[in-house]
């Protein structure tokens, strides 16, 4: 269960996530130990195909279709990376209806006692 928390300057609530990217950067490094040549070519696909993607994003000489088939690129070689992690399923994990209502409630909980401990607090 992802538990939401307030930051120590109460001014924003973090859902901490990095128990979850964990396992996936061991089984990189793993996967790299093991086969550097083979991994170290698809980081390398990746990373050109997310440069393409940005600069697509950002240029005004792109049209709609160069920025969907970026992204798609993009999408491709981030799945082929992650379909040699089974980690990658705790990336999004999927929360049971009772659980979602708690996380909600948490989260509200949280950004509550943001909203009355800045209410406070004299505005300059």
């Amino acid at each position: 269960m992802i538990a939401p928390q307030v930051t120590t300057d109460d001014r924003h609530v973090r859902l901490p996530l990095t128990q979850h990217a964990a396992p996936l950067l061991d089984e990189l490094a793993l996967a790299y130990a093991q086969d550097p040549g083979a991994l170290g070519t698809l980081l390398l696909a990746h990373a050109a195909a997310v440069i393409c993607h940005d600069h697509a994003a950002v240029s005004d000489d792109a049209t709609d279709y160069e920025r969907a088939m970026r992204a798609a690129e993009a999408d491709a070689t981030r799945e082929a990376l992650l379909d040699d992690c089974p980690a990658a399923v705790t990336l999004d994990p999927l929360l049971t209806p009772d659980e979602a209502v708690t996380l909600a409630g948490r989260l509200t909980k949280c950004a509550a006692h943001i909203r009355h401990t800045t209410a406070k607090e004299p505005r300059q």
